[in-house]
């Protein structure tokens, strides 16, 4: 095995027993509302309202729990899919609140904190993903949440004018936002790939790699790698947003390096998901996946005099915001595993993989080092010295970007680790599902959707 981390008996066991840990810590965020944001002491924050995203991303979590068998996981994912059908679902107006408060009115529904509140994007992602991988664990509910989730992406997310979702609307799904922005399409394209999965519908995969196309192969590309996050109704880039708010927790001044990651993870799964249905596969999806993240790494990593990644550059890929972000090193773990694994799937040697074992190992310790306060305990921010900031977030909201880079090495890089949890691939990386063309009803399916 030598230096290898990947399929070592031992990583394996640190990496299941963070996965372990995660979990039982992100039980102390059930509230009856769904899930709340855990504060620095280890309890809910109740100063904080209980939000969409959150309860989407907790149920997600769980559901990934009871996947892999964790006693305790399904009570917990069944908790947030009642959260997400029947107290956070907006019943006048359709869709879901962005935020109810922690008490439940006399029907047991979520009282919105603001009913007039903009509806999101970004947050409606989250209930898709969530209803997708609960699906696949066959939890009560799920299936029926999934339909509905789709119906409302169906109707009021994406359009069709563009290929491409739209950021926001009114309470009443009026008055879409003057903006358009590239992280709630990033997590539309995490969501519509797990939906893809679950279903089998290749609607949901071929949406996905639409988003891919533009924001990787025509807008990264165009600025040498370093992808805008921020743009107009028809979708031209707006380099200055924000800039006044460079440290903006989710429509941050500039490029984010972190994001950058993401997208390449995202791209090698769309491009396996093609591979693995035989469908048409662009060629550029691998190289522009690499480039991606050779980018964010050189522009963020260790580049102001100590180890971390920053959270946020310019468009030369001089650092803005210092602060060192702990999802960013998980997604960076994340792309690192999942790139090294789609390249040895496209037939390449260990030694063309070196360079993402390395990153995999250094980002791991920094994490381990700085970031780990205890077994599942994550500090969710660090200054430019590596201490404790809250410029941007405080406490710890959510284990989502954490306990997926917990399971990366583990998993293949198709399909979604939901459904590739409910086939049994668990630390079987190298040996992607059959598609479905080639031993159709030779797979272990989950719920009511095979992927036919």
């Amino acid at each position: 095995m030598g230096l290898g981390w990947f399929g070592a008996p031992e990583h394996n066991r640190w990496l299941a027993e963070e996965t372990h840990a995660l979990l039982r810590y992100a039980r102390a965020a059930k509230v009856p509302a769904g899930f709340g944001w855990i504060g620095t002491d280890g309890v809910v924050d109740t100063s904080h309202p209980v939000e969409l995203w959150i309860t989407g991303r907790m149920t997600f979590a769980f559901s990934l729990g009871a996947l892999l068998g964790i006693p305790g996981c399904r009570r917990y994912a069944d908790h947030g899919v009642r959260a997400l059908s029947r107290v956070m679902r907006d019943y006048e107006h359709g869709g879901w609140y962005s935020a109810v408060r922690h008490e439940l009115d006399d029907d047991g529904h979520g009282i919105p904190v603001d009913a007039d509140a903009r509806k999101e994007c970004y947050q409606h992602a989250f209930v898709l993903l969530a209803a997708a991988t609960a699906t696949a664990a066959n939890r009560p509910g799920a299936h029926e949440l999934l339909l509905d989730a789709m119906e409302v992406q169906n109707r009021y997310w994406w359009d069709d004018t563009y290929g491409l979702p739209i950021e926001s609307y009114a309470a009443d799904f009026t008055d879409p936002e003057n903006y358009r922005g590239i992280n709630a399409a990033m997590h539309t394209v995490e969501a519509y790939l797990a939906t893809a999965d679950v279903t089998g519908d290749v609607t949901w995969l071929t949406r996905a790699v639409q988003i891919i196309d533009f924001a990787v192969n025509v807008q990264a590309r165009a600025h040498d790698w370093r992808l805008p996050e921020h743009y107009d109704t028809k979708w031209h880039p707006l380099l200055d947003y924000n800039r006044d708010a460079p440290a903006h927790p989710f429509r941050p001044y500039g490029v984010t390096p972190g994001h950058g990651l993401e997208w390449s993870r995202l791209t090698v799964q769309a491009r396996a998901a093609l591979v693995a249905r035989s469908l048409p596969t662009p060629d550029w999806m691998l190289e522009a996946a690499e480039q991606l993240f050779d980018r964010a790494r050189t522009d963020g990593w260790r580049v102001d005099g100590g180890p971390g990644f920053v959270y946020t550059t310019d468009f030369d890929g001089n650092p803005i915001v210092h602060e060192r972000m702990h999802w960013v090193v998980c997604e960076g773990v994340s792309a690192a595993a999942a790139i090294r694994q789609a390249l040895l799937d496209d037939g390449r040697g260990e030694i063309d993989v070196e360079h993402y074992e390395h990153c995999y190992r250094s980002w791991i310790d920094y994490a381990e080092e700085f970031l780990i306060e205890a077994p599942g305990v994550w500090t969710h921010e660090l200054n430019q010295a590596n201490e404790l900031s809250t410029r941007t977030w405080e406490g710890h909201p959510d284990i989502y970007h954490a306990l997926q880079m917990t399971l990366a090495a583990r998993m293949p890089v198709w399909p979604t680790v939901g459904q590739a949890l409910s086939e049994g691939l668990l630390d079987r990386p190298d040996r992607p599902a059959p598609a479905p063309d080639q031993q159709r009803g030779q797979v272990r399916r989950r719920g009511l959707f095979g992927r036919g």
